[in-house]
């Protein structure tokens, strides 16, 4: 029992075995010059193709080999002199054969030398091939034999120049002849989706496809004839072949052609007959993929709009734009079970379409956007993932074109499609527009536009529709919000009120973000409007006058707010930084009260919110660090502040802490600027005091563990005694500096002491350099020269 396939390949063989077998006779009678015997054998190899077993692909091997043996035939019958018969008379005679199949095929190939011949027009002989193939209905086998004829009778048709030219209207002729070949063949194509039994559609449709450029060739040869011009094309060709599309309702078909149709004839045509070639596409069966044709079409017209500027004024003088909208629009009333993904990527293509053909015009990219809008509003909710990224590419388009999201955010239904995308994509997009923002270093410089901007990127600044943030993945989360940290940092304006517009407009929508989205946007929101601050200071007037409304002060306000809304985190470390950040731009402003209050915040901090030691150490140093480049207190409120940076670094956790801590405080006593303080008993004091809790330490240490810790610590006092030394500090004297050699000397030499090669590294280049400031002569090596080092 053999299955399909083997069924199949058996008929195939039986049929090449039948040809071959006729073709060796008919050889032999064309080889003895015997016309009468020639026709019978070719005839009886033409009816092996009369087999109805064969699937599409089979049957043309089948029909190649008859195809191949008619070429040697067809040399045959041309030359008169072997045969004997004139050529009118072998086209009667040949229409004597049998069989009708076997008949048209003859007749095809003698009809073909006949015009050769130009002993008959050739409009009449095709019009007389035309009809009479008409006697072959069989699908598969109608469609091979009209190919056949299309293929002999190509390069033999009535065009314009051709050498079978006719007195006049050939072209019309010629026009016809592939018209009613095509019509036919398609019939014939549509009609093979009846054949058979119910239940193989699937096989029959992909039989279908199989076979579909045998129809397309008419297509291709049409576009090829020289005497079809624009005027003939869009009164003749392309009306007659749409009626054929649109009556066959078959969505294959209608698919296949409307696709051949666009691909064949030139770009001018489609775009002149743009009406015509449109009112079809509404017309088409509910499940053509109508989306496809239009968006090569469009495509099309596209690459014709860019290959020349000279072309341009023809797409507006035929109102292209209009046209491909309003079409799109009645498909989609049409197909009412258009699914979402369809209609928008019928707006993609069409926003493709016009960014190419018409960049200049928003107004047209708009109408695209707020046509796509009422489309959205009609489905409840949006599911569809590929409809989705279709709704990304539509909003990605403008960004991709312009490169410049203001350009974006003068398109007023941008924000409104961006509404009916899910809160994954609606983040996706949002990223997106961000990244744009930088890769294309776009400024947004207006309060109005930042408005937008910020609206466009609501999904990643607050949460939607009652999104739990805690669900979400954390680095994901931490790329997002650093991502509007940065795009905050991007956003400027020269004019001092447009800027705090900006800044007030960013902290309105960045403070609804939650807890967990402060500590990334507040930290960019305090910088952007610490710049502003600065920017004032650099402009030339009294900038707290009365026409000024901005002034520092307001910022400095406004600033307090944006920092205290950091307890909700909590986030107290950060907002210390920022507290001492402000206190140091107040100072820059001269607003000693401001620049206390600041540093009043960050000691409240300290004291209350910051436990752990680790991070407490780190916020006296930078409470140190900020204090001592501050210029602006006056003496009660330095004295204030210092003795509690150097009571808090005293109470530190660690006494190692406490001991850098502490002599850090000296600096504080000691200001190289010019009107800077210059304390140097309390700098003595603090260094003695940082000595004694480095003692302390070496003690503790020495109980601890049996054996005292390394002498680092004294070597960093050492350090700090020679800066002051060498700055000029009379307090700090060279048998103070011996003395601390001296201690470190014995201390390193102690049995208890835990050897170490860093610190004896350090201590070597510390003696090191006394050495050096020793032999550099001038007055610092005079002031160095009375310190007597000792060997260690």
């Amino acid at each position: 029992m053999l299955n399909g396939t083997e069924d199949e390949e058996k008929w195939l063989a039986e049929g090449i075995a039948g040809i071959q077998h006729y073709a060796f006779f008919m050889h032999r009678a064309l080889d003895s010059n015997n016309l009468r015997e020639a026709l019978k054998y070719s005839a009886q190899m033409l009816s092996e193709l009369r087999t109805s077993k064969l699937p599409p692909h089979k049957y043309y091997e089948l029909y190649m080999r008859a195809f191949d043996e008619l070429k040697r035939l067809e040399l045959f019958f041309k030359d008169e002199s072997k045969h004997g018969v004139s050529l009118v008379d072998l086209y009667e005679l040949v229409q004597h054969a049998g069989n009708i199949l076997p008949r048209l095929y003859l007749l095809c190939t003698v009809g073909s030398i006949y015009i050769k011949s130009k002993e008959a027009p050739a409009k009449e002989v095709l019009k007389d091939l035309v009809e009479m193939c008409r006697g072959v209905q069989h699908p598969i086998r109608g469609l091979f034999l009209r190919s056949y004829l299309a293929q002999i009778s190509r390069d033999k048709l009535p065009d314009i120049g051709s050498e079978y030219e006719g007195d006049a209207d050939t072209v019309i002729d010629a026009v016809e002849f592939v018209l009613q070949n095509f019509n036919e063949m398609n019939k014939l194509w549509v009609r093979m989706q009846h054949q058979g039994p119910g239940g193989v559609k699937e096989k029959r449709e992909k039989e279908r496809s199989e076979l579909q450029d045998l129809v397309g060739k008419n297509l291709h040869v049409l576009s090829q004839i020289e005497g079809v011009d624009l005027e003939m094309y869009k009164e003749t060709v392309l009306p007659r072949v749409l009626e054929q599309v649109v009556n066959c309702k078959d969505d294959l078909a209608q698919y296949y052609l409307m696709d051949c149709i666009i691909q064949v004839f030139p770009d001018e045509y489609h775009l002149q007959t743009l009406k015509t070639l449109l009112s079809a596409c509404p017309q088409l069966q509910p499940t053509v993929d109508v989306k496809t044709v239009l968006s090569q079409l469009m495509d099309r017209l596209s690459n014709y709009a860019a290959s020349s500027a000279d072309v341009l004024p023809e797409f507006l003088q035929v109102e292209a734009f209009s046209k491909l909208s309003n079409a799109i629009g009645k498909v989609i009333e049409a197909q009412v079970d258009m699914p979402a993904v369809g209609a928008i990527t019928l707006y993609v293509s069409l926003l493709t379409f016009t960014l190419r053909v018409h960049p200049d015009r928003l107004d047209y990219v708009d109408l695209v956007l707020g046509a796509c809008v009422k489309k959205l509003s009609n489905i409840p909710k949006l599911e569809d993932r590929r409809a989705m990224k279709q709704v990304v590419a539509l909003l990605s388009a403008p960004l991709e074109k312009y490169n410049d999201i203001v350009t974006a955010l003068t398109l007023s239904n941008y924000p409104r499609v961006m509404d009916h995308l899910d809160i994954g994509t609606n983040k996706v997009m949002a990223m997106v527009i961000i990244q744009s923002i930088m890769k294309n270093y776009s400024c947004i410089s207006t309060a109005d536009k930042v408005e937008v901007l910020f609206e466009l990127i609501k999904g990643l600044i607050k949460d939607i529709d009652d999104a739990d943030v805690d669900e979400l993945d954390e680095e994901d989360f931490k790329e997002e919000q650093n991502s509007v940290a940065r795009l905050i940092h991007t956003l400027y304006n020269d004019e001092p009120e447009e800027m705090l517009k900006i800044i007030c407009i960013v902290r309105k929508h960045t403070m609804a973000g939650g807890p967990k989205r402060l500590p990334f946007t507040v930290s960019s929101l305090v910088f952007s409007a610490l710049r502003l601050v600065r920017q004032l200071q650099g402009l030339e007037g009294d900038i707290v006058g009365e026409d000024v409304h901005v002034t520092p002060k307001k910022i400095f306000q406004l600033l307090t707010q944006m920092i205290d809304s950091l307890s909700a985190v909590p986030s107290p470390e950060l907002a210390l930084r920022l507290y001492l950040q402000c206190a140091e731009a107040a100072n820059g402003c001269d607003l000693e009260h401001v620049a206390y209050e600041y540093f009043t915040q960050a000691f409240v901090l300290y004291e209350e919110e910051i436990a752990d030691s680790k991070a407490q150490v780190t916020a006296i140093h930078l409470i140190i660090g900020t204090l001592q480049r501050m210029n602006v207190f006056g003496v009660e409120n330095r004295d204030t502040l210092t003795h509690k940076a150097t009571g808090y670094s005293a109470r530190l956790l660690k006494k190692v802490d406490q001991c850098r801590a502490v002599y850090a405080c000296s600096h504080l006593f000691w200001v190289d600027d010019q009107d800077g303080i210059k304390d140097g008993e309390r700098v003595l004091l603090c260094l003695k005091r940082a000595l004694r809790i480095a003692n302390a330490a070496q003690q503790m240490a020495n109980v601890a563990r049996g054996s005292g810790g390394p002498v680092t610590l004294f070597v960093e006092i050492l350090n700090k005694y020679l800066y002051f030394f060498e700055k000029g500090n009379g307090q700090i004297t060279s048998s103070a500096i011996e003395g601390l050699i001296e201690l470190i000397n014995t201390e390193t030499h102690c049995d208890s002491t835990s050897p170490d090669s860093i610190s004896d590294a350090f201590l070597a280049s510390t003696l090191r350099y006394i050495q050096f400031q020793k032999q550099k002569g001038s007055v610092a090596g005079e002031k160095f020269e009375s310190i007597k080092l000792f060997s260690i």
